[in-house]
């Protein structure tokens, strides 16, 4: 019922690239027959094609090129299908070189979903995606790493990712502090995060909580939303 209100949100605040998480191969095709300026690059979690949950990266051909991408597990072996640690679902990791076509700036973009009940595979996960970070990119370009983290900002498991990127909720020039996750109305939390790196500077974060349509939520999490830079 709410397929409409997604396609009225993208169309209204274009972005240049954006990330998925706990979308489906019916909600990925979806959104590709209906945005036709935007290709995606993702795999499901389950079996590493079409199964289970993707976390996509969309982005906008006319102005982004892919140069390269892949998808890694957050588990201790990160080349499969696999499930990490204490984790309650398989989580995966996507990650995309991509190069701005107007200014000629190579970057690149990761894109995940923490697990929501393993407190060590939370740690763990997103530890792995900090040394991940390092390893695909000797060169230090600019990166941006977005997702539900399934933890509020205080929570320990952000650390040593608070030492090594900038998170743009807290370092934007224009922000704001309003729940990412509503639960159909029924919770009210901040567990979506866009951080970045590299970048000049973030002018503007925002929670999107417009109404698109007739449908009172997009999502069980609104959209974070944030301009960078370079």
């Amino acid at each position: 019922f709410r397929c409409p209100a997604t396609i009225y949100m993208l169309r209204d605040k274009q972005p240049d690239i954006f990330g998925l998480q706990e979308a489906y191969d019916y909600q990925v095709l979806f959104i590709r027959e209906n945005m036709l300026d935007y290709k995606s690059v993702g795999v499901g979690r389950e079996d590493g094609k079409h199964k289970g949950e993707h976390m996509s990266i969309f982005y906008n051909k006319k102005k982004i090129s892919l140069l390269k991408w892949g998808t890694f597990w957050l588990s201790e072996t990160p080349e499969k299908p696999s499930m990490g640690w204490d984790a309650a679902c398989f989580r995966t990791a996507t990650w995309a070189l991509m190069k701005d076509k107007r200014s000629g700036h190579k970057f690149y973009y990761v894109n995940t979903h923490l697990d929501h009940v393993g407190k060590t595979a939370q740690r763990e996960g997103l530890a792995l995606i900090v040394e991940r970070i390092r390893a695909i990119n000797p060169d230090g370009y600019p990166m941006v790493l977005t997702g539900d983290f399934n933890v509020e900002s205080s929570d320990p498991v952000l650390t040593d990712l608070n030492k090594m990127m900038k998170d743009a909720r807290v370092t934007a020039e224009r922000t704001d502090s309003l729940n990412s996750f509503n639960g159909w109305g029924k919770s009210s939390s901040v567990i979506d995060y866009i951080y970045y790196s590299g970048f000049s500077s973030c002018p503007k974060f925002e929670t999107v909580q417009k109404k698109y349509g007739d449908f009172p939520f997009i999502s069980d999490h609104y959209p974070v939303r944030a301009v960078l830079i370079f």
